[in-house]
């Protein structure tokens, strides 16, 4: 039974989408994507460098077979900012799908709500397949769906903190109320953690630090990789209920009590 990611008219099977910022250097970084399978990849306008090849991703990643770039506005402070980078970024790389990513504070990296959603109004607009990295708020995440967003990517906890899933419960609220895919984006350090995001009922988590950041890159990829589908696999199948109380799993019988 085919389950893929639906983004407006774009479909992908894996779940898994890449950051591709923090890695110690090209080569490195295009190895993990590789070993990841993701079919979506995450790289800033300003890494959209083809006169300096030390700083120029976009055209690595543009060679790669089976992967879709996706444009993000980071370093944009306001809606103005990230609307002309998703539209230089969009000429650039005829990528229909753009991260709204604005974050004004560098000492938190906490994305603007209020920035976000008017970028993102104007870019769904324009035809872009938008998906807004966002807090973990239910009332913004069903704003940014009405406005005609692809998909919404709140944070699990701040970016390459390594926290996880600090924003559990609010996540499950966007979950529950969300009619478009829901992607943990930010702050997850380990598989299970990706594992758990799925499970609770997220359609795939974006992963950048974890990876960049591991002892061996390329193996924590295919690591991220497996976690978000076991856990898409539990989900599908079905998790058992919780209950306040112990239940056997077998029948308690007197069989070992004294004959009369």
């Amino acid at each position: 039974m085919s389950d893929r990611l639906k983004l407006g008219d774009l479909e992908f099977s894996s779940r898994l989408l890449v950051g591709t910022g923090k890695f110690s250097d090209v080569e490195t970084m295009i190895g993990a994507v590789k070993a990841s399978g993701a079919q979506i990849v995450t790289v800033a306008l300003r890494r959209f460098n083809t006169n300096e090849a030390e700083d120029d991703l976009f055209g690595p990643l543009s060679q790669l077979e089976g992967v879709t770039l996706m444009p993000n506005t980071s370093g944009a402070r306001t809606a103005q900012e990230a609307v002309r980078a998703a539209m230089l970024a969009r000429e650039l790389s005829g990528s229909p799908l753009v991260k709204v990513e604005i974050h004004p504070n560098p000492h938190h990296l906490m994305p603007d709500p209020i920035e976000t959603y008017e970028a993102a109004k104007t870019l769904a607009a324009e035809g872009f397949v938008v998906m807004p990295y966002m807090p973990a708020d239910p009332v913004l995440a069903k704003r940014l769906e009405d406005v005609g967003c692809a998909s919404v990517m709140p944070l699990g906890s701040a970016i390459g903190s390594g926290h996880g899933l600090s924003t559990r419960e609010l996540v499950g609220l966007i979950i529950r109320d969300s009619s478009i895919p829901v992607i943990i984006d930010a702050g997850l350090r380990a598989p299970s953690e990706a594992t758990a995001a799925m499970e609770m009922g997220c359609d795939a988590v974006l992963v950048n630090s974890a990876i960049a950041n591991a002892g061996d890159p390329a193996a924590m990829g295919r690591a991220f990789a497996e976690a978000v589908a076991t856990g898409r696999a539990a989900r599908q199948a079905g998790l058992m209920a919780r209950l306040d109380h112990a239940e056997a799993s077998s029948p308690l019988t007197a069989f070992l009590s004294n004959p009369e």
